[in-house]
C-alpha cells in the first residue's frame, strides 16, 4: 500500500513547496489539508481534506488513515498577539499532535525554526540538538517552543510509536513570500533608519523555498529515524548579514545601512517601537524584538540534514534573493504587515495568488523565518 502523507498549511508558501517536492516521490498518497478548497493546488484537489485546524472535530478526523503528518500550518505574528498565538496556533497544534499519535500516525514532521534555540557564538555554529528556549518577547517563538517540547514528549521508539522530526528551518527567501527577509527589509532600508547590528557580523542561514520543500519531503520519508530528532535545514553557504543586506540593497537600488549598533541597543530600540506603536503611524511597529532575534547569529551546520536525510541545498542564496527582489519589485515593494489577520487559516506564510501567479499584496502573512 502507498504511504499516506498529510500536509497541513497546504495552501501556504511552505506547504505548496512541500506538495511540489512530494510529487517527485513515487509510492505516495499525498493529502492536502486546507480550509479553502479553491486554493488547493489542482493536482491535489481529489485528495484534499477541507476544514479548519482550530476545529477539534476536524483535527480528529483529518489524521485518520495517515502514515506521516507534515505540520506546516501556523498562525503567527512578529510581535505581541499572545492570545491569538495561543488560540490559533499553540492549542490547535498540541491537540493535532495528540490526535495524530492517538490515530497511529508513524511520523510527525514539524515546521520549526533555526531561531528556536541559542544563537551561535563567534566562529561556532548552533548545536543541532539545541534545546528550544522561550524568550518572553516573541509569543510566536514561545508557542513554537511549547509545541516542540510537547511533541518531544509524545515521541517514542519501537513498533507502534510515533517519530517526531523537528525541521528547524533557516530564514525563508524566494519568490511568493508576503513576508520574508526581502519584503520586510527593503521598505525599511528606504527610510535610512536601518543600522548594521554588531557591524553585520551575524551569519544568516538563508534557504530557498524549493530546497525547503525538498527537505520537508525527505524528513517525512527518510528511513532509520526514531524518537525525537531536531534537524537544522540550512544552506551550505550562510552569508553574514552585511553580505546579505548589501546584496539585497544593491539589487533593490536602496541605501545600505551606514552605521552600526550593538545587539543590546537594537533590542532596546525595538522594545521602544513596540511600546510606542499605538501612537505612531502604521499598522505594525517599525522594528520589533522578534525581527532583532531573527537577525542574531544562527549559523548552522548542514551536516545533520545531509547525514540523516540525504539533503543538501541546491539553490544559491544569491539567486534566491534575486528572485525575491524581482518578485517584490513587480508589486512595488509594498510595506508588509508583521501579523496575520486573526481570521486567516493556519497557513505557514500563506500567499493567496493573483491571476498572474504573484501573491496578493494585501495579504498579512509571516515567515520565519524560519
Amino acid at each position: 500500500m502507498p504511504t499516506t502523507v498529510l500536509v497541513t498549511g497546504a495552501t501556504g508558501w511552505l506547504g505548496r513547496h512541500t506538495l511540489d517536492a512530494l510529487a517527485g516521490h513515487s509510492g505516495l498518497r499525498v493529502i492536502a489539508a486546507a480550509r479553502d478548497a479553491s486554493r488547493v493546488p489542482p493536482a491535489h484537489t481529489a485528495q484534499a481534506r477541507i476544514g479548519d485546524l482550530t476545529d477539534p472535530t476536524y483535527r480528529h478526523t483529518v489524521v485518520q488513515g495517515v502514515d506521516v503528518l507534515i505540520h506546516a500550518g501556523t498562525w503567527s505574528s512578529f510581535w505581541g498577539h499572545a492570545s491569538h498565538e495561543r488560540s490559533l496556533f499553540l492549542e490547535p497544534s498540541i491537540d493535532l499532535i495528540d490526535r495524530a499519535v492517538e490515530a497511529g500516525v508513524g511520523r510527525i514532521v514539524l515546521a520549526s525554526t533555526i531561531a528556536i534555540g541559542t544563537p551561535a557564538r563567534a566562529g561556532a555554529t548552533v548545536a543541532a540538538a539545541d534545546a528550544p528556549v522561550a524568550r518572553g518577547y516573541w509569543p510566536h517563538l514561545d508557542a513554537m517552543v511549547a509545541v516542540e517540547q510537547h511533541a518531544r514528549g509524545a515521541a517514542g521508539t519501537g513498533p507502534g510509536s510515533t517519530t517526531v522530526v523537528s525541521a528547524r528551518l533557516g530564514h525563508f527567501v524566494g519568490p511568493g513570500l508576503s513576508l520574508g527577509l526581502v519584503s520586510a527589509l527593503v521598505p525599511r532600508l528606504r527610510t535610512r533608519m536601518v543600522p548594521w547590528v554588531d557591524r553585520g557580523s551575524a551569519r544568516m542561514p538563508l534557504i530557498d523555498g524549493t530546497d525547503l520543500g525538498r527537505a520537508m519531503a525527505l524528513a517525512a520519508l527518510a528511513p532509520g529515524i526514531e524518537g525525537y530528532v531536531p534537524i537544522p535545514i540550512v544552506g551550505a553557504e550562510q552569508p553574514t548579514s552585511r553580505e546579505a543586506i548589501s546584496h539585497i540593497a544593491e539589487l533593490a537600488n536602496v541605501p545600505r545601512p551606514v552605521y552600526s549598533v550593538p545587539t543590546r541597543a537594537a533590542f532596546g530600540f525595538a522594545a521602544l517601537m513596540e511600546r510606542l506603536h499605538p501612537v505612531l503611524p502604521g499598522t505594525s511597529p517599525f522594528l520589533t524584538r522578534a525581527l532583532v532575534h531573527v537577525g542574531l547569529d544562527w549559523h548552522s551546520d548542514p551536516a545533520t540534514a545531509r547525514e540523516l536525510l540525504g539533503f543538501e541545498a541546491r539553490v544559491d542564496w544569491r539567486d534566491a534573493v534575486a528572485a525575491s527582489v524581482a518578485d517584490r519589485r513587480a508589486l512595488g515593494f509594498p510595506w508588509p504587515e508583521l501579523t496575520q489577520r486573526p481570521t486567516q487559516p493556519l497557513d505557514w506564510v500563506s500567499a493567496p495568488q493573483l491571476p498572474s501567479g504573484r501573491p496578493s499584496p494585501s495579504v498579512h502573512t509571516r515567515r520565519s523565518t524560519s
